[in-house]
C-alpha cells in the first residue's frame, strides 16, 4: 500500500486516544456488572469485553503502542478460555481484568504524557497464570536469545522503602542476594516447589522482595531478594534450579508524587458528541438562516420611512448578523466535518482480501486523506466506494501474466483520491487495468434490447447503461463482484446524496469513476432563478458558470438547441420549456452544470441572486419528481424547489435522443 499525502501522527494518535478511551470505558463497564451476576448470565459480559480488549489490541499495533497491544492480547486469551469455557473465573480472574483496564489506561496515558512505560511483566505473569497449560504456554510472546537473556538478568524491582531498608542492612553487615527459581516438572515431583524454596530462603535469611517473571517458551521464574549475614549463600541452597548471585540495590530515586488515577486517556481538548445533537443544532441554525431572511425583507420594507441615519445603522447591524451567522453555520459545520481516511484505510483491508481470494498482486495508492467531509456523508459513502474498489479488482485489473504480456507491471495499481472543490469534494477510483471497452458494453446492451438513455452517441451512454439494475458484460459472478449488481445502487447512493458520477475508460488502459459531492446536505449557498413566474434554487456548488445567452449564439440541430461556448457547444435545456412555462424575449441567463462532454446547460428567466438556503429532502414518494432535489424556505414565507441540476442534466441528453 502506499500513500502520497503525508499523514500527521498526531491527528492519529488523538484519534487513537478517542477510540481506546472509549473502549476502556465500555471494559469498566462490564466489569462492574460482572461479578454480581451468575454465572450462567456472564457470556454476554465476556463477549463483550473480549470485543473492547481486541479492537484495544488492533488499535494498539497501528499507533504502535506495544505495550498495551501486548496487554490487550493477554487479556483477550484469557477471556477467550473463559467464552469457550476452558478456564473459570474467579476471584482473582475479576481483580486481572480489572488491574488488566487500569494497566492499559496507565500504558496508553505515559505513551500520550511521554513518561516512562508502567512494569506490565507482573500482570501478564498473573493472566498467563490463570489460563489452561497449553493456552499459557501458547500466548507467551516469542523471545530472542538476547532479549530472554536479558529478561534473566534484569533486577527485581524493589519499591524505595525497602531500598532503603536494604542498604541500611548492608551498612550493618548484612549481604544481599538474588535468588532465582525456574521451576520444573523434575523438582515438582521431588518436593521442590516456590513454596519450599521460599521456607528454605526464610530459614537461611529475611526476604524483603519477590517477583516472578515470565521467560520464554511459556514457563515463569522466580527472583528474591534476600538478605543474610551467611557469607556464601550460593554453596547452601546449590542444585533445585536455584541459581544465587551478589544483589547491588540501585540508587533510591527521588521521592514523588503518588501517581493519580487518570480520568480519561483522550486528549482534553476532545468532546464525543453524538451525531444526533448536531443534526439538532445544524437545524436550529437553519432555522436562524430563514429568520435573518425574513428580518431583511421586513427592514428592506420600512427602510424608506426611516431617516438616512437610523436606516444606516439597521442596515449596519443587519450585516453584523449576516456576517456572525454566517460564523456560526461554518463552525458547526466545520463540527461535523470528519476526513475521509476512515473510510480509505476500510478500503486498505477490503483490496488486500480480494487480493488474496483473486490471487493478484495490487497496490493501492491512497491521496487526499485529510480532505474532510460532513459526516452524514462519509457514512453513506462508504458503500459505493466498496462497490467501486471491488469491481476495479474483478473487471478492471488483469492477472500478473495477462499485464506482463500487455506491457503492464505485474502488480495491478488502484488509486483512491479525494480533493476539495469549492464546496464540493471529488472522489475518484482510478485503476490501470482493462478498461471499459464501450463497443463491448454496446454490443452486450443490444444482445439484451437495451438503448441508451442518451442515445448511442451520447458521452455518458455507457455509464448509464453499466449503472441499469442487473447490467453486466459477465456471464458468471464472483466473489470481488456480482455480475452487474451493484452500479446501479453505487449511483442512486452518490445521486441521493446531492453528488453526481462519471466515468472516464480508456480501453487496454484503465478507468476512472469521479464522483462529486456537497461537502454538506444541510445548508448552502444557492442560486434563486426565476423560470416562468416561479422561483427556484439551484446549489451553487453544482454550477460550473452562469452565461447570458444571446438568441444569435444557439443553433438548432434535430430540434435541440446548442449553445455555442469557449469553442465547443453546449446543449441547451430551456427550464421553460421543462415547466410548461412562455420563453422570455430576448437574452436569457443560463447555468452550466456538468463537467466535459457532460456539460449541460439550463435556460432560465432570470438570475435574482445568491442566498443561503436550508436544504429540506423530499421523502414523500408523492411528491418526489425527477429534477427536483428538495425544497426551502426564503425569508418571504413561500416554499421553493430546489433544482436537480445533474438529473436535469440527464434529462436534457435523454430529450435530445427523443425529440
Amino acid at each position: 500500500m502506499a500513500t502520497d499525502d503525508p499523514i500527521d501522527p498526531s491527528d492519529l494518535f488523538s484519534d487513537y486516544l478517542v477510540e481506546c478511551d472509549e473502549h476502556l470505558t465500555g471494559a469498566k463497564e462490564l466489569l462492574l456488572g460482572l461479578e454480581s451476576k451468575p454465572g450462567s448470565e456472564r457470556r454476554e459480559q465476556f463477549d463483550g469485553l473480549f470485543r473492547h480488549f481486541h479492537t484495544i489490541k488492533g488499535l494498539s499495533g497501528i499507533a504502535g503502542v506495544r505495550e498495551a497491544e501486548q496487554l490487550a492480547h493477554h487479556l483477550e486469551e484469557y477471556l477467550g478460555a473463559l467464552r469457550r469455557g476452558s478456564a473459570e473465573l474467579n476471584s482473582e480472574g475479576i481483580s486481572v481484568l480489572i488491574d488488566g483496564v487500569k494497566a492499559v489506561e496507565g500504558v496508553i496515558g505515559a505513551r500520550r504524557d511521554r513518561l516512562p512505560m508502567p512494569v506490565i511483566e507482573p500482570l501478564i505473569t498473573r493472566v498467563i497464570a490463570l489460563l489452561p497449560t497449553r493456552a499459557a504456554a501458547d500466548s507467551a510472546p516469542p523471545e530472542s536469545p538476547a532479549r530472554a537473556s536479558a529478561a534473566q538478568q534484569r533486577l527485581p524491582g524493589p519499591p524505595a522503602d525497602k531500598l532503603v531498608a536494604i542498604r541500611a542492612a548492608l551498612r550493618e553487615g548484612a549481604r544481599a542476594w538474588r535468588v532465582t527459581f525456574v521451576p520444573t516438572p523434575a523438582l515438582a515431583e521431588r518436593g521442590t516447589n516456590v513454596g519450599s524454596v521460599r521456607e528454605r530462603l526464610k530459614a537461611l535469611g529475611e526476604i524483603v522482595h519477590a517477583e516472578p517473571t515470565p521467560i520464554s517458551g511459556g514457563g515463569i521464574s522466580f527472583a528474591f531478594v534476600v538478605l543474610s549475614r551467611d557469607a556464601d549463600l550460593a554453596t547452601a541452597l546449590a542444585g533445585d534450579g536455584l541459581s544465587v548471585a551478589p544483589y547491588e540495590p540501585p540508587a533510591v530515586p527521588p521521592a514523588a508524587e503518588p501517581a493519580r488515577e487518570p480520568l480519561s486517556i483522550a486528549p482534553r481538548n476532545v468532546v464525543r458528541v453524538d451525531l444526533g445533537r448536531l443534526d439538532d443544532l445544524m437545524r436550529t441554525v437553519g432555522e436562524l438562516v430563514i429568520t435573518r431572511a425574513r428580518l431583511d425583507n421586513a427592514l428592506e420594507r420600512v427602510a424608506a420611512a426611516l431617516p438616512a441615519a437610523e436606516r444606516r445603522e439597521l442596515q449596519e447591524t443587519s450585516l453584523t448578523l449576516e456576517r456572525q451567522l454566517r460564523d456560526l453555520r461554518e463552525g458547526v459545520m466545520r463540527v461535523r466535518l470528519v476526513p475521509v481516511r476512515d473510510v480509505f484505510a476500510r478500503m486498505q483491508f477490503v483490496v488486500r482480501d480480494l487480493a488474496r481470494e483473486t490471487g493478484r498482486e495490487i497496490d493501492l495508492a491512497l491521496k487526499g486523506e485529510a480532505t474532510e467531509i460532513d459526516k452524514f456523508v462519509v457514512e453513506r459513502l462508504a458503500d459505493p466506494l466498496l462497490h467501486l474498489v471491488r469491481n476495479a479488482v474483478s473487471h478492471g485489473l488483469e492477472p500478473a501474466a495477462e499485464r506482463v504480456a500487455a506491457g503492464k507491471p505485474a502488480r495491478g495499481r488502484i488509486d483512491l483520491r479525494a480533493a476539495a472543490a469549492g464546496g464540493a469534494v471529488v472522489v475518484e477510483v482510478e485503476d490501470d487495468g482493462r478498461g471499459i471497452d464501450p463497443e463491448r458494453v454496446f454490443a452486450k446492451a443490444r444482445e439484451r434490447g437495451l438503448v441508451p438513455p442518451g442515445g448511442w452517441s451520447d458521452p455518458g451512454a455507457v455509464l448509464d447503461l453499466i449503472c441499469l439494475p442487473g447490467f453486466s458484460t459477465r456471464d458468471t459472478a464472483d466473489r470481488a463482484s456480482g455480475r452487474g449488481v451493484g452500479m446501479d445502487v453505487v449511483r442512486r447512493a452518490i445521486e441521493d446524496l446531492g453528488g453526481s458520477l462519471e466515468l472516464t475508460t480508456r480501453p487496454a488502459r484503465g478507468a476512472r469513476f469521479t464522483a462529486r459531492l456537497p461537502l454538506t446536505l444541510a445548508i448552502a449557498d444557492a442560486l434563486i432563478v426565476a423560470v416562468g413566474g416561479q422561483t427556484y434554487a439551484a446549489p451553487q456548488a453544482v454550477v460550473r458558470e452562469v452565461v447570458l445567452v444571446e438568441p444569435n449564439a444557439l443553433t438548432v440541430l434535430e430540434n435541440n438547441e446548442l449553445l455555442r461556448h469557449h469553442g465547443g457547444v453546449l446543449p441547451l435545456l430551456r427550464l421553460t420549456d421543462l415547466f410548461g412555462a412562455a420563453r422570455p424575449p430576448g437574452p436569457f441567463p443560463a447555468l452550466v452544470v456538468g463537467e466535459g462532454v457532460q456539460a449541460v446547460a439550463l435556460g432560465a428567466d432570470r438570475v435574482l441572486g445568491l442566498r443561503e438556503i436550508v436544504v429540506r429532502q423530499l421523502s414523500d414518494p408523492l411528491v418526489q419528481a425527477p429534477g427536483l432535489a428538495g425544497a426551502t424556505e426564503l425569508g418571504d414565507g413561500r416554499a421553493v424547489l430546489i433544482l436537480d441540476a445533474v438529473g436535469l442534466a440527464r434529462y436534457a441528453r435523454t430529450r435530445r435522443r427523443l425529440v
